[in-house]
């Protein structure tokens, strides 16, 4: 059991149940697009987000990153908000008859292992030792190695996050921050190296 202080937001009850079986923090539902015209649920995240700090949980689709961006813009400035993320990857819930719209597994069909571990790259945070110096990765990065600023970026990061197992359709500056937040440097310019090979 995976015991931290953020509270969780998730889109489904169903991925909130998939949730209780690997953590016992607080998890709050969307109700996917309903978030827009439900002020509770706006009120109880912002409020979450100033308390204990919060984390998103969305699937890797469309709808998930509408979501996420707009519970990013709701709390703005007054808390804490971190995200995780699933990979991207083709195939449906068992619950289900048909695959979703986009063909992606959601949350609810991720295995509570790949839950953890993806749980806990938001909430452990390594620390250096006292003579390591971490490097960040920059936007200057990105644009050195063709991820911006260039006519193939878009398809460069695409088959980046492929290799890292994080949604291909992660921004630009969400990759920055994930990268940085989760993955570090020399992961970074190993998983890069192996996505140029293809």
């Amino acid at each position: 059991m995976l015991h931290i202080k953020e509270t969780i937001v998730v889109e489904g009850k169903f991925d909130k149940e998939r949730l209780k079986g690997i953590t016992d923090a607080p998890i709050i539902c969307t109700g996917g697009f309903s978030l827009y015209t439900n002020k509770n649920i706006i009120n109880s995240i912002r409020k979450m987000a100033e308390k204990t700090g919060i984390i998103v949980l969305t699937d890797s689709d469309g709808a998930g990153f509408r979501i996420r961006n707009y519970i990013k813009q709701c709390v703005g400035r007054r808390g804490v908000v971190k995200h995780a993320y699933i990979p991207s990857i083709e195939g449906k819930e068992r619950r289900k008859r048909v695959p979703g719209k986009e063909g992606l597994v959601g949350v609810e069909g991720m295995t509570e292992e790949d839950l953890l571990k993806i749980l806990e790259t938001v909430v452990t945070v390594e620390e250096a030792a006292p003579d390591e110096v971490i490097k960040p990765i920059t936007k200057a990065m990105f644009f050195e190695d063709g991820l911006s600023g260039k006519d193939d970026s878009l398809e460069k990061r695409r088959q980046l996050a492929k290799v890292l197992g994080i949604p291909v359709r992660i921004s630009a500056n969400a990759m920055l921050d994930l990268l940085n937040s989760a993955i570090g440097y020399d992961e970074y310019k190993k998983a890069l190296e192996i996505a140029n090979k293809k």
